[in-house]
C-alpha cells in the first residue's frame, strides 16, 4: 500500500497528514501556541501525595500539576537479575513531598485532566529507543525474520560495552534491514544525546525541562517515514529545508522522497483532507453501501454504533447485516485513526446470528487495526452484542484540537425547546407572585420565546396575568440563547 506524507507549515500551526493509497488516515496537529509535550523530560518537584490514590501530583512548569502513578516510577531491582518481579510499595515509600524528581510526559494534558508522567525514562532515534531503566535489548514483534533479529541484537552487543550502555535498548522495526554503519551510529547517537540530558539534569532548576521531543515535521519524519512512504510533499521552503538537513543527517533514505510544494492551490486542499478534516467532526459516518456509524465521543468513552441505514441487500437479512457490518469495520478502524480516539472504545455492531460472521467480522476488525500506530486491544462479542476495544491515547483526540464545547448548549449536544422555556417562565413568574409584591413583571428572553409566549402560549399567558392579577410585559435580548431568560420584578 503506497503512502504519502503531507506537511503544511504555518507561523500559527503545523499540519502532517497521512495518506494511503489517496485516502487520509492520520492526521497530526501542533499550534505554536499549545506544542505536544509527550516525550519531554522534566525536572519536577513533587507538590503532593496521596496514598489513597497511589500517586503524586508533580509541579514541572505548566498550568496544572501533572500525574504521577506509583505503577510508573522506576525503582532499581536488588533482586536476582533472573528476576523481573517488583515489589508493591507504598507511594509514601517512593515519593515525598518537596522532592524533585526526574520525569518524561507520556500523555498530555486532556481536558480538566493534567499531563501524566512517568520515570521510566525512554529517548527515541530512527532505529532505536534507549531506555536507561532497562538492562536488556527488546526487538519490535514485526521484524518477524529470525535472523534479522539476531543480527541487530548483536551490532546493540558489540557496540555498547558495560561502561557505555548505561540503560537498554528497543529496537525499532524501522531497523529492519538497514546497514550496519547507520545502526551503529545511530545508537552513538542516543548515547551522547543520554549523556546530554542527565547534565541538564544536574544543572537544572526544578519545574523546568531538560529535554524537549522533535517539533511535528521532525517527528513525523522520524515516526512515519517507512518503506511504503513514495513521496513527503512540505509545502514551506523553510521547513523544507529544515527537513531535508534534518533527512540528511538521520534519514538518508527519505531525501530522495522529499519534495517541495509551491503551487497557488494549497497542498491540503488539491489532495481533500480539508474536506476529510470537515467530515471527521461529524457523528455521522456515511458507507459506501447505504450504511452508516453513529460515533459519539464521551469524557468516559467513544461509542460507535453501526445501521444499515438504506442499505436492502440482494439475498437475506443475515448477508445483508453480515456486509454490513464487514463494510463497518474497515470504516471505523480509520475513524479511530483519523480522529485518534482513545480509552474505551465501544462498538454496537448490528446483531449477526451465525458465529461464523461474528468470527470473520472480528477477524476484519483486528487485520484493519494492525496499521494502526496506536495499540489496541480487542475484546471478544459480548453477550449483548458489543465489542469492546481499548486504544491507547497520548494525545487530544482531533475533535478536542479543533474543537470547544457549544456554547449554548455546553456540550450536551442538545437544548431545551422553547415551549419548555415558556413554561419554566411561567412556573418561575408565579413562585416570584407569592414571595415577593411586584407592580409589573417584564421578562427578558431570546426572540423565539417571546414569539411562541405571545403567539400559540398567548391563551395561558392571558390565564396566568389573570390569576396574580399583575401585568406581563416581554423584552427581546438578541444577546439570550433559547435558554436564558430572566423575571425582572417592576
Amino acid at each position: 500500500m503506497s503512502q504519502e506524507i503531507l506537511i503544511n507549515v504555518t507561523p500559527q500551526e503545523t499540519r502532517v497528514a497521512l495518506v494511503e493509497s489517496g485516502v487520509l488516515q492520520e492526521v497530526y496537529i501542533e499550534r505554536s501556541t499549545r506544542r505536544g509535550l509527550v516525550g519531554n523530560i522534566y525536572k519536577g518537584r513533587v507538590n503532593r501525595v496521596l496514598p489513597g490514590m497511589q500517586a503524586a501530583f508533580v509541579d514541572i512548569g505548566l498550568e496544572r500539576a501533572a500525574f504521577l502513578h506509583a505503577s510508573d516510577i522506576f525503582v532499581p531491582s536488588n533482586e536476582d537479575e533472573g528476576s523481573e518481579e517488583r515489589k508493591e510499595e507504598s507511594i509514601r515509600q517512593l515519593l515525598r513531598e518537596g522532592q524533585s524528581v526526574l520525569v518524561q510526559v507520556t500523555k498530555d494534558p486532556i481536558g480538566s485532566k493534567g499531563a501524566r508522567l512517568t520515570t521510566y525514562l525512554s529517548i527515541p532515534s530512527r532505529y532505536a529507543v534507549l531506555v536507561p531503566s532497562l538492562d536488556s535489548i527488546g526487538i519490535s514483534q514485526k521484524i518477524e525474520d529470525e535472523n534479522e533479529r539476531q543480527r541487530l541484537k548483536q551490532i546493540v552487543v558489540e557496540n555498547c560495552t558495560e561502561k557505555e550502555q548505561s540503560g537498554g535498548y528497543i529496537i525499532r522495526t524501522a531497523a529492519e534491514g538497514v546497514a550496519k554503519q547507520a545502526f551503529v551510529a545511530d545508537i552513538g547517537f542516543l548515547r551522547k544525546l543520554w549523556s546530554k540530558v542527565q547534565k541538564r539534569a544536574k544543572a537544572a532548576d526544578c519545574d523546568s525541562v531538560v529535554h524537549e521531543d522533535l517539533p511535528l515535521m521532525l517527528r513525523a519524519l522520524r515516526d512515519l517515514m517507512g518503506n511504503e512512504v513514495e513521496r513527503i510533499r512540505v509545502d514551506s521552503g523553510e521547513s523544507f529545508r529544515k527537513i531535508a538537513g534534518f533527512a540528511e543527517d538521520y534519514i538518508p533514505e527519505a531525501v530522495t522522497r522529499l519534495e517541495g510544494y509551491s503551487s497557488e492551490r494549497p497542498l491540503f486542499e488539491l489532495y481533500g483532507v480539508e474536506d476529510e478534516i470537515r467530515k471527521a467532526l461529524e457523528r455521522k459516518v456515511p458507507l459506501k453501501s447505504g450504511g452508516y456509524l453513529i460515533i459519539d465521543q464521551t469524557e468516559a468513552m467513544t461509542t460507535i454504533d453501526v445501521n444499515t441505514g438504506a442499505f436492502v441487500g440482494h439475498r437475506n437479512l443475515e448477508e445483508t447485516i453480515f456486509k454490513t457490518n464487514l463494510e463497518a469495520a474497515q470504516a471505523l478502524a480509520r475513524q479511530l485513526r483519523l480522529r485518534n480516539l482513545g480509552g474505551i472504545i465501544i462498538i454496537d455492531f448490528i446483531d449477526m446470528l451465525e458465529e461464523e460472521h461474528k468470527r470473520q467480522v472480528m477477524r476484519a476488525l483486528e487485520k484493519y487495526l494492525e496499521r494502526d500506530h496506536a495499540k489496541s486491544n480487542v475484546c471478544e462479542v459480548s453477550s449483548l452484542g458489543l465489542v469492546e476495544m481499548t486504544r491507547k491515547r497520548t494525545r487530544e483526540s482531533l475533535e478536542h484540537v479543533l474543537c470547544e464545547p457549544c456554547s449554548i448548549c455546553e456540550g450536551r449536544g442538545s437544548v431545551k425547546t422553547v415551549q419548555t422555556v415558556c413554561y419554566e417562565i411561567f412556573r418561575d413568574i408565579l413562585r416570584e407572585s407569592r414571595q415577593f409584591e411586584a407592580k409589573a413583571y417584564l421578562i427578558l428572553a431570546s426572540q423565539e420565546v417571546v414569539d411562541m409566549l405571545l403567539d400559540e402560549e398567548s391563551t395561558g399567558l392571558a390565564e396566568l396575568e389573570e390569576f396574580i392579577d399583575i401585568p406581563i410585559k416581554f423584552q427581546v435580548e438578541q444577546s439570550y440563547t433559547q435558554e436564558q431568560f430572566d423575571v425582572v420584578l417592576m
